[in-house]
């Protein structure tokens, strides 16, 4: 059995991974789904969240936010709505966000229908948490 496998993460505006790798981590849907070399087949929707790969040896995380995913025992592919690499987020910035989407989650007057402002908030948290995991592996 193969120790790697192909990993591609394509968003409409790039190709953003194309490497081989020991392992993937992807939020699903319905859950988190690791994926190792010989995985069986299956194509599942991509939710909100950071994802994670590891490859040489090293750890990397990303924010991906919606799309799909094809699982192969050689290949992952990841078509995702949007997507960033932890070391491209600002921290900061991303905090800010995720505090501005529950204050409006909060306060109905600031006029943000709920389902909006909970959509911004995982997107937020998936940025947040994939730059967190990303400084602190590095």
């Amino acid at each position: 059995m193969p120790d790697t496998l192909a990993l591609e993460l394509v968003t409409p505006e790039r190709l953003l991974v194309q490497e081989n790798v020991e392992e993937v981590q992807i939020p699903a849907a319905d859950g988190y789904l690791g994926v190792l070399p010989g995985h069986a087949p299956l194509l599942a929707e991509l939710g909100t969240g950071y994802m994670s790969y590891m490859a040489g040896g090293r750890r990397r995380y990303l924010a991906v936010h919606g799309g799909f995913v094809e699982v192969l025992p050689d290949h992952v592919r990841v078509l995702t709505n949007a997507a960033e690499r932890a070391e491209e987020i600002d921290i900061r910035r991303a905090r800010q966000e995720l505090e501005r989407a529950q204050r409006q989650l909060v306060n109905p007057s600031l006029g943000v229908e709920p389902a909006a402002a909970l959509e911004q908030i995982s997107s937020a948290q998936a940025r947040v948490e994939a730059a967190e995991k990303g400084a602190a592996g590095s």
